[in-house]
C-alpha cells in the first residue's frame, strides 16, 4: 500500500453518499422547491414590495427605454437592497463581472464607512452602480498597458443581484459590465447586451414590415445545456495534469470505455445523485430553473440543463451553474471536470446552446405552429436565420473556438468545424418548394405511431427528426447551437449568433425592398442560403468534401478560425450593429489568441514534467527489473535460452520517450522565437500544426509504457480507476 495510487483507490471506493440538510422552516419542515426558489435573488417583485410605486415606475422606465439611473433613484434602490442583504446575513458586497478570461471575477467590500470615531455601516447608490477593478491585470488584448490600470464595473440592472453563501457569511453579488477608463469593452456581458439590443431592433423592424405593428420589443432567449465529468477527489489530487489543465494529458485507455452504451441515461450512482440534489438546491435558491439531469454517454459524464430565459440572464445563470458544479463537487469529495476532452477515447463534453426569439406579446417567433407553410412570420424569421448563418458561418466557428474545444469538434462525438444548418424533412421540403417557386402543399398533421402493444398509448410523432451531428439544428421551436464547448462562457457565442441573425434580418429586409414582395424575398433568401442547409451525417468524411464544394468555411483549428475576427467584413458588421468597435473586436481576437497559446504551452510544460517525474522513473525501474530478469535467466538457462523480449520493448520505448521529449523541447524553443519575430498568429498556428501533434506523439509513447509497466510501479491513477472505481 506504499503506492499512493492504491491508497486513492481505497479511499474512493470506500466513500458513502454525502447527506446534507434541506432548507426548512422554523418548525423544521422542509420547504418545497416553489417555496425557496430564488430566495437568494433580489428580483423586481422583491424590489416592488419595498419601494413606492412611483419609484418602481421610474426604475421600469429606465430598463425599458435604456435610460441611465440617476443617483437619487440608485440611492433608493441601494437602500432596500442593503436591507434585504442584511436580513439574509450578508457581510460584504461585490460587483460580479465576466472578464475576457471566460470565468467570473469579484472584489469584495464590506458594508462599512468611516464616520468620526465610530464606523458606519451603509450601502450607497454609487457603490451599487459603479466600482473600480484593475483593468490592466485582466486580459485586454493590448488595449491597456500596465500603468493604465483604471477600469470600471457598472451594475447591469437587467440581471438580479444575488447572494453567494459561504460557510462563514454571505456576499451580495451585483451583476455588472466591465469597461476600461476610456469606456472600451473588457468583458463578455457588454457585447452580449449590445447584440441583444441590435438584434431586437432589427427583429422589430422585420415584424413591422410584415404588418405586425403590435410588436415593440423582441429579445433573444437561450437555454444552455451543461455537460461535465465527475471523478473522485483522491484521484484528481494525484493527477497534476487534471489539476492544472483540466484534462488528462496522458493515460492509456481502459479495457472498457463506452463501447457497451451502458452509461447513457443509466441509473444515476448514489454518490452522484446526492451531489445532483445539492447542486439543484443551490441553483434553485439562486433562481436558476434547472430542468434536466442525466448520465451522459461517457462513463462518469453527466449533464444538467436549464430552462431557457433571456439570453443575458441565461449567460449569467450558466456561469453560476459551472461555479456551483465545482463547489458542490468538492463537498461530495468529487472533482468536477468541465474540460471539453478530459479523457482520450471517450466522448468529450459540449454545451448545447438553445436559442430563439420572443416578442412582447409572449410569442416564440421560431414556433412553426401547426401550419408552418402558411405562417409568413415564421418563414420570414427562419429565412433570416438561414441568411445570417450562411453569411457568417466563419464567425460562428470563431465564436466557439478554443484549444480545448478543438479536441472534440469533428471527433465523431461533436459537430465538425464546419457550420451548417439542419431543418428536418418538413421544413426542408417547404424551403425547397419555396426556392423552386412551387406552391406549398398543405401541412401534414402529426403522425401517430401504432406500436402494436396492448395497453400503451398512441405515440405522437414529431414533424422532424433530431440530428445530433448538426452544429446548428432546428429542434421544434428553436435552434440548437451544438458546437459550443463545455468550459466556455456562452456570452461570446450568443453575441455572435445575435450578430449573425441581425445581419440575416438586414439582408432579408433589403430583399423585401428589392422584390417589393415578402414571399418573393423569402424565396430569394432561401435560394441564396441553400449551401448552409445539410440534412445528412455531419460526422461523415463525405460531408467535408461536399462542404468544400459548397464553399463553406472549414477551420479545423481555432488558431486559423480566430482570424475571422480580424476580417474587414467582420469588423464592419460589428461596428454597423454597434456591438464592438474595431479596437474592441481586435482586443477580443488578441485575448483569445493569447489564451490559445498559453493553454498549449501550459500543457506542453505539464506533459514534459510528467514524463520526467512519473513516466520515465517508472519505465527505468521496469527496465531495471527486466534486465535483472534477463541476467537471472542467463545464469540459470544460458544465453541461448533467454527471453529478452520485455527488456527490449521497454528499452526501446525509453529511447523513443527521450527522442520525442527532446523533439518537443526543440519545437517549444522554436515557438518562442516565432512569437518574438513573427507575432502571435504565426506562433499559434505553429503550436496547432507542429507542437500539438508532437505532444500527441509523446503521449502515445507514455501510454504504451503505462500498458506494460508493472502496476505497482505506476503512480498515476489510471483511466480504469478514475472512470469506473468511484
Amino acid at each position: 500500500m506504499n503506492n499512493p495510487r492504491y491508497q486513492a483507490i481505497q479511499i474512493a471506493t470506500s466513500r458513502s453518499p454525502r447527506t446534507f440538510d434541506p432548507l426548512t422552516d422554523e418548525n423544521g419542515t422542509p420547504y418545497s422547491v416553489d417555496e425557496y426558489f430564488g430566495y437568494r435573488c433580489f428580483t423586481r417583485s422583491d424590489m416592488a414590495q419595498r419601494l413606492p410605486e412611483s419609484t418602481m415606475e421610474r426604475f421600469d422606465t429606465c430598463l425599458e427605454q435604456g435610460h441611465t439611473l440617476d443617483r437619487d433613484l440608485a440611492n433608493h434602490i441601494a437602500h432596500v437592497v442593503y436591507q434585504w442583504a442584511l436580513e439574509q446575513g450578508a457581510t460584504h458586497f461585490c460587483h460580479w463581472f465576466q472578464p475576457l478570461t471566460g470565468a467570473t471575477a469579484e472584489k469584495h467590500d464590506g458594508f462599512i464607512q468611516l464616520g468620526g470615531d465610530e464606523p458606519i455601516f451603509s450601502f450607497s447608490g454609487s457603490e451599487l452602480i459603479q466600482s473600480e477593478p484593475d483593468a490592466s491585470s485582466f486580459p485586454n488584448g493590448g488595449s491597456r498597458t500596465t500603468f493604465e490600470a483604471r477600469g470600471y464595473t457598472l451594475w447591469d440592472p437587467s440581471s438580479p443581484v444575488f447572494l453567494m453563501e459561504r460557510e462563514n457569511g454571505s456576499t451580495l453579488c451585483i451583476p455588472s459590465t466591465f469597461v476600461s477608463y476610456f469606456g472600451n469593452v473588457l468583458d463578455s456581458k457588454t457585447p452580449l447586451k449590445r447584440s441583444m439590443d441590435s438584434l431586437g431592433t432589427k427583429a422589430v423592424a422585420l415584424c413591422h414590415k410584415l404588418g405586425d405593428t403590435g410588436v415593440d420589443k423582441i429579445i433573444a432567449t437561450a437555454g444552455p445545456e451543461q455537460e461535465y465529468f465527475l471523478i473522485d477527489k483522491a484521484y484528481a489530487s494525484l493527477r497534476p495534469d487534471i489539476l492544472l489543465t483540466g484534462r488528462s494529458i496522458l493515460g492509456a485507455p481502459a479495457p472498457k470505455g463506452q463501447s457497451l452504451d451502458d452509461h447513457y441515461f443509466g441509473s444515476i450512482p448514489s454518490r452522484v445523485a446526492a451531489f445532483m440534489h445539492e447542486v439543484e438546491q443551490e441553483l434553485y435558491s439562486l433562481g436558476i430553473p434547472v430542468k434536466t439531469r442525466h448520465n451522459e454517454v461517457a462513463p462518469c459524464q453527466f449533464e444538467v440543463a436549464v430552462v431557457y430565459s433571456e439570453a443575458n440572464l441565461a449567460a449569467d445563470h450558466n456561469q453560476l451553474v459551472m461555479e456551483m458544479l465545482k463547489r458542490v463537487a468538492d463537498r461530495h469529495d468529487f472533482h468536477c471536470l468541465l474540460h471539453e476532452k478530459p479523457f482520450k477515447g471517450v466522448n468529450g463534453s459540449g454545451k448545447h446552446l438553445n436559442w430563439s426569439l420572443a416578442d412582447n406579446l409572449g410569442r416564440n417567433l421560431l414556433d412553426p405552429t401547426k401550419t408552418p407553410s402558411q405562417n409568413v412570420r415564421f418563414l420570414s424569421f427562419l429565412t433570416a436565420v438561414l441568411l445570417g448563418v450562411h453569411r457568417n458561418a466563419g464567425l460562428l466557428r470563431a465564436a466557439i473556438g478554443s484549444y480545448s474545444n478543438d479536441f472534440r469538434l469533428g471527433a465523431n462525438e461533436a459537430p465538425p468545424a464546419i457550420i451548417s444548418i439542419f431543418l428536418g424533412n418538413q421544413l426542408s421540403q417547404i424551403c425547397d418548394d419555396l426556392a423552386a417557386g412551387k406552391d406549398l402543399a398543405d401541412d401534414a398533421g402529426n403522425a401517430m405511431l401504432q406500436l402494436g402493444v396492448d395497453g400503451l398509448p398512441e405515440l405522437k410523432q414529431d414533424t422532424t427528426d433530431r440530428n445530433r451531428t448538426s452544429p446548428f439544428a432546428f429542434t421544434g421551436n428553436k435552434f440548437e447551437f451544438r458546437a459550443a464547448g463545455s468550459t466556455a462562457s456562452v456570452s461570446f457565442p450568443l453575441t455572435c449568433v445575435n450578430v449573425a441573425i441581425a445581419d440575416g434580418i438586414d439582408a432579408l429586409l433589403s430583399l423585401i425592398e428589392e422584390k417589393g414582395d415578402i414571399m418573393e424575398a423569402v424565396r430569394e433568401g432561401i435560394r441564396q442560403s441553400n449551401p448552409i442547409r445539410f440534412e445528412g451525417d455531419n460526422y461523415a468524411d463525405a460531408w467535408v468534401e461536399e462542404a468544400e464544394k459548397r464553399g463553406l468555411p472549414h477551420f479545423r483549428k481555432t488558431a486559423h478560425a480566430l482570424q475571422v475576427l480580424n476580417d474587414d467584413n467582420t469588423v464592419a458588421l460589428f461596428e454597423r450593429l454597434n456591438v464592438l468597435s474595431a479596437l474592441e473586436l481586435s482586443s477580443q481576437y488578441h485575448v483569445k489568441l493569447e489564451q490559445y497559446i498559453t493553454h498549449v504551452t501550459i500543457e506542453a510544460d505539464m506533459l514534459q514534467q510528467m514524463v520526467n517525474q512519473f513516466v520515465l522513473p517508472a519505465a527505468i525501474a521496469e527496465r531495471t527489473a527486466a534486465c535483472a530478469d534477463v541476467a537471472a535467466q542467463v545464469a540459470v538457462f544460458g544465453s541461448d535460452n533467454t527471453d529478452r523480449t520485455h527488456a527490449t520493448v521497454i528499452h526501446t520505448l525509453i529511447q523513443s520517450l527521450h527522442q520525442q521529449n527532446k523533439a518537443l523541447q526543440t519545437m517549444l524553443s522554436e515557438n518562442l522565437q516565432l512569437g518574438e519575430t513573427s507575432g502571435e498568429q504565426v506562433q499559434a498556428e505553429h503550436l496547432a500544426l507542429t507542437v500539438a501533434p508532437q505532444m500527441e506523439q509523446l503521449r502515445e509513447v507514455c501510454d504504451r509504457i503505462e500498458m506494460i509497466v508493472d502496476d505497482s510501479r505506476w503512480r498515476l491513477p489510471k483511466y480504469r480507476e478514475m472512470l469506473f472505481q468511484n
